[in-house]
Formats: structure tokens, sequence, C-alpha cells
């Protein structure tokens, strides 16, 4: 099942360095691919195309892998630590803190600390981000400490009022801020997988991919809890411990890619919630598959979100909406139906 999957990202991912404004076949990526590598002898045609491929098409393909991986797993999780398949990782702040941050320095940056604007230029929008989701996080954690311990529904009441007031003051931001700054706070808070920053991507796979990792050696522990904390106690897990973990790797995860890529909805609650009717509750299974299915379908949704409307581009949060929203519906419809049988 695993294998399949990663046939399907690899085949999907081969379809989009492709896809663009100059339609590329699947011998001509080739080609480019081994011409940037130095395999292959090119010309001025080679050229070209290499450069489109390496230093537009190939970052962005790999930023979308990481994006689609990330929320995934990271939604895999908080439905199995809540034992809700509605919860994803915006419950906890982090996506909501992090927009705040991002749009606090789009319109206050320049004229609050044009020093520190100066001297961070291009990496002062994603390390306030970070902070403003790493913040969040923080408040919502505190909040769920009961008695020693992370009370689970706390947390998500805490999550959905701080995400209430993050919410609150973002839109007194938007109603403060210019023409041009509302147009780059739209684009970013919809989401954007645009990236020629090689050395940022490099810095965002180095957090993203060991914190997938390491969420996977729980998966034990969330199967357990699904049958609830005492009975998880009884098998022998540190339930405290693997809460506190988990929850932090969520956090670094999704706080790292809304700082690189803006707030991309649904892809956390709509991935896991298929994969789980296609291999089960198992997560030893649901999180690896979670992750490939994640990313190839953020990597398809990205084809659409620059090749729909050509040369112009939708946020890719608005496909993710547009798949999202009705099948958050069918999830609503179906567990009332369950409820009332």
């Amino acid at each position: 099942m695993i294998s399949l999957f990663a046939a399907l990202l690899l085949a999907v991912s081969l379809v989009s360095l492709g896809v663009g404004a100059i339609p590329t076949g699947p011998a001509q990526v080739a080609a480019a691919l081994g011409h940037a590598a130095g395999l292959v002898d090119g010309n001025p045609a080679t050229d070209n195309l290499a450069r489109i491929i390496t230093q537009i098409r190939l970052p962005r393909l790999l930023l979308g892998i990481l994006v689609g991986m990330g929320l995934a797993m990271a939604g895999a999780v908080m439905q199995a630590l809540f034992r809700n398949p509605m919860a994803d990782p915006g419950l906890l702040g982090v996506s909501s803190g992090a927009a705040l941050g991002a749009v606090a320095t789009i319109v206050l940056g320049v004229s609050l600390a044009p020093a520190l604007f100066a001297f961070a230029g291009d990496w002062l929008l994603p390390s306030t981000a970070f902070a403003g989701g790493l913040v969040s996080l923080g408040l919502v954690y505190r909040l769920a400490r009961v008695n020693y311990r992370t009370d689970i529904p706390t947390m998500l009441l805490a999550g959905v009022a701080v995400n209430a007031i993050t919410g609150a003051l973002i839109g007194l931001l938007s109603y403060v801020a210019s023409d041009t700054e509302l147009r780059d706070l739209i684009f970013w808070s919809l989401g954007s997988l645009e990236i020629t920053d090689w050395w940022r991507l490099a810095l965002t796979a180095a957090i993203v991919l060991p914190g997938c990792a390491l969420m996977l050696p729980h998966a034990a522990a969330l199967n357990a809890n699904l049958l609830g904390e005492n009975e998880a106690r009884h098998l022998g897990h540190d339930i405290e411990s693997v809460k506190l973990r988990l929850i932090l790797l969520v956090a670094l995860v999704v706080g790292v890619l809304v700082a690189v890529s803006g707030v991309i909805g649904f892809v956390g609650l709509l991935v896991p919630h298929l994969l789980r009717l296609m291999t089960g509750p198992d997560h030893r299974l649901l999180l690896p598959t979670t992750g490939l299915f994640g990313a190839t379908l953020l990597v398809l949704a990205d084809m659409v979100a620059r090749t729909a409307v050509a040369p112009a581009e939708i946020p890719i949060g608005i496909i993710t909406a547009v798949l999202g929203g009705p099948f958050f519906l069918w999830l609503l419809v179906r567990h009332r139906r369950r409820q009332a049988a």
C-alpha cells in the first residue's frame, strides 16, 4: 500500500514538472534534469528549459510535497489525539497565530521596525509567522494544563478562543492596511507555493522531514489512545508524554509550513479522513500513507492553481477549500445520519 502511494506521488511529480506556461514532455523534463545535473550535453533550448525546471518548477514541487505531507500527517495526529475525525492542525491555534504574525509584519513591519525589516529582508515574514504560531501554541497549551495534565477538551476550547482572538486582530490589521498591503495580505493568507530560494527550501525540509519522521514511532500509542486515555495507560503508554511530544511536533511542522507557504486549509482534515476510510485506523499504515497522499493531493492542487487561469495564478488555498468544503459538509451529514440511526 505504501509503495503504491509512493509510486502515485512520483508519477504526479513528473507530470507537475512538465506543466506550466511552456508545456514539457517527460523526455524533455528528463533531458533538462540530466543537463542541470551535468549528465547530458545541452543546447540553448535545453539550457533555458533546465533553468525553468530547476529554478521555478522543481523548488515549487518540492515545497508542495513538504507542505502536503506535513499538514496531512499533522492532521492525522490531531484526529487521533482528539479522537475526532473533524479535528485538524488549526485547532491548536498555530495556523492563526502564524497568520497574525505574518499579517502584522506586512502591515506594520516597515513603519515600526524599518531597521529590522532592512536587516532581515525576505526572512522577516517567515520568522514572525513562525514566532506567532509558537506564541499561540504556548498560550493554548498553558490554558489546557490542569493538575499537571493536558486536558484535551480544554485544549480544544482554548484553541477555538485563540483562533477567534487572532482572527479579530487579523481583521483589524486588514482594515488599516493599504491597498498594496491588502493584496499581499490576501494572497499570503490564501496560501502559495511560489518559492525560488533553495536555502529556505532546504531549511524547511530540515525541520519538516525529521518532524514527520518522529511522528511515526508514536503510531502504537495513537492506536491505544483511540480506545481512551485510561485504556492507553493500562496498555503501558505514557500518554501525557506522548501528547506533549506530538503537540510540539505538530506545532513545529505546521508553524514552519505556514511561515513559508501561508495558510492552506482543509489538507489536514480531508486527507487523513479519506485514508482512514481506505486503509483503516491503524496508524502504523495510516501515518505514512497520509503523508504520501497529502503530498500528491497538494501537488495536483498546485497544478490546477497555476494553470486554470494562466498566466495568472489562483491561490492554492482556494483550490483546497473548494475540495475540502464539500467534503467537510459530507462528513457532517454522515455523522448526523449515524447519530440518527
